[in-house]
């Protein structure tokens, strides 16, 4: 093997083989994966339906404070199954590789998404690799398949009038790490990003029975965009308190500094809940007993008008949110 990504490690060869055999099987290996077929063959799922998705990701820097690309290509693809109360199963990698890259820098992200994968209880069963020209890249792109239990509906058009909405932590840590890295901006604190799988903290609250309206991640767009995109998919208008939504410190002052609203940065760790009122204060315990809820609050309620999103302010009144215009954050994800 060779220290760096060449044209031959994508041309379907020796140098291919070696890659996929010294890289990938060593840290995804599992009885499905290694049976090294063009197509992996799974086992259905109970009773319920399946849930599919699809993502690429594009980070830039590949590595920044708290994670790297591979942490994100396997957290990023369970999260958007755990928001609609799948549980994850089976995930497939597809690896663009510029000519050049290390090779100790594909592993580092090889690591990430076998860790991850470990933490999420899922299995890497395929997967692809591309070599393409310098100067771009790498890419991964991920498809994940989770089960849906039956009876369960969670959507995004699923916010009622009277509906809490809770979120599971501190926002806005993802982006500001990521945009430190690629910017070369040192803070006095370091920020590191909140990436991490959400399916344990989920499945806490699914377990209980606590009757759960909409999950939603507040990655690109932040909790602005995730919320504006619950409205209209509800038809309902959403308040928030705006000095309830937890910054850390450092975060805040890094958004002062760079224009930012905290609102509008990604997250990686994070999820929105919609609940009925009267399940509130259940679901706060269950998210609060969770390592990755332990800072779960209540942000905001659901109510009958424009689908919008308000924040009402310290003192008392109250601004339109409005999701991010542009290119607030380019390839956070």
């Amino acid at each position: 093997m060779t220290e760096v990504i060449t044209r031959a490690h994508g041309g379907g060869g020796v140098q291919t083989h070696d890659l996929i055999r010294e890289v990938f099987a060593a840290r995804f290996s599992n009885p499905i994966l290694d049976r090294q077929d063009d197509a992996a063959v799974v086992d259905a799922v109970p009773a319920g339906r399946l849930a599919v998705t699809t993502d690429s990701f594009v980070v830039d820097p590949w590595r920044f404070p708290g994670g790297n690309l591979g942490d994100l290509a396997v957290c990023g693809t369970v999260n958007d199954l755990s928001m609609v109360g799948a549980e994850p199963r089976y995930l497939t990698a597809g690896f663009i590789l510029p000519e050049g890259f290390p090779l100790a820098g594909l592993e580092a992200i090889a690591d990430a998404m076998a860790r991850r994968a470990g933490e999420a209880g899922v299995r890497i069963v395929a997967g692809d690799t591309k070599v393409v020209g310098p100067g771009c890249g790498p890419f991964v792109n991920t498809a994940g398949v989770g089960w849906v239990a039956d009876g369960r509906e969670i959507t995004g058009g699923g916010a009622r009038p009277g509906d809490a909405v809770l979120l599971t932590g501190d926002v806005g840590r993802h982006g500001i790490a990521v945009l430190s890295r690629r910017e070369g901006v040192g803070f006095s604190t370091r920020i590191e990003s909140d990436v991490a799988p959400l399916w344990g903290l989920v499945a806490a609250v699914l377990d209980a029975g606590v009757p759960v309206h909409v999950l939603r991640d507040p990655t690109r767009g932040g909790v602005a965009g995730a919320l504006n995109e619950v409205a209209v998919q509800s038809g309902v208008e959403i308040e928030i308190q705006e000095d309830a939504v937890p910054v850390l410190p450092a975060v805040a002052g890094a958004c002062d500094l760079l224009g930012y609203d905290p609102l509008h940065v990604a997250n990686e760790g994070r999820a929105l809940v919609v609940i009925p009122e009267d399940a509130a204060d259940a679901a706060l315990a269950r998210l609060r007993s969770h390592p990755l809820g332990a800072g779960a609050v209540r942000i905001g309620q659901v109510s009958a008008g424009p689908p919008r999103v308000v924040a009402r302010t310290p003192l008392g009144g109250r601004r339109l949110v409005d999701p991010p215009g542009g290119e607030l954050l380019p390839r956070i994800c």
